[in-house]
């Protein structure tokens, strides 16, 4: 009889690829896959116990489409799946449109990770600045094209200098 691999000092044993073929597992994976194909905003998983939340953790974390975050609401762990290459591609798309116009552009309210994913995707695009405004729930992010590779409002302050 062959004994399963584990760390010292843990109780828990190794996942097997067996435990991914779970009918309820794979049920909750597809139906957020579902959901999540066209989204931007995240997909929220709550009453899961740990075991379900490692499994879909680990199953989303494979793919770089998807990140997941684990949060603590009291007693019970909440999971938000987050389709952050769906987010990446429709702020770029939001701060083209801001580059072709030169209109200022407003994304909807976001949570502190998905305005991180957008600043953190806009950062190296050549003509864009972006900031966060409001509070709350209503905190949401700005894409204002930059002209002449300032902002207007650094150059109103050098003149002011003067």
């Amino acid at each position: 009889m062959e004994r399963e691999q584990r760390r010292p000092g843990s109780n828990r044993r190794p996942f097997r690829r067996d435990d991914f073929d779970n009918p309820n597992i794979q049920k909750i994976i597809s139906e957020v896959e579902q959901k999540l194909r066209d989204a931007i905003q995240p997909e929220v998983l709550k009453g899961l116990n740990s075991f379900e939340r490692k499994l879909i953790h680990r199953h989303f974390d494979r793919n770089q489409s998807f990140k997941t975050r684990t949060y603590r609401e009291g007693e019970e762990f909440i999971l938000c799946i987050y389709p952050v290459g769906n987010l990446e591609r429709f702020a770029r798309e939001k701060a083209q449109h801001s580059l072709d116009t030169g209109e200022e552009v407003d994304l909807p309210p976001m949570g502190s990770f998905e305005r991180y994913v957008v600043h953190n995707a806009l950062k190296d695009m050549a003509g864009i600045e972006t900031s966060s405004h409001g509070e709350g729930e209503q905190r949401h992010i700005q894409i204002v094209s930059k002209r002449f590779g300032r902002g207007l409002k650094k150059i109103v302050k050098k003149i002011k200098l003067f």
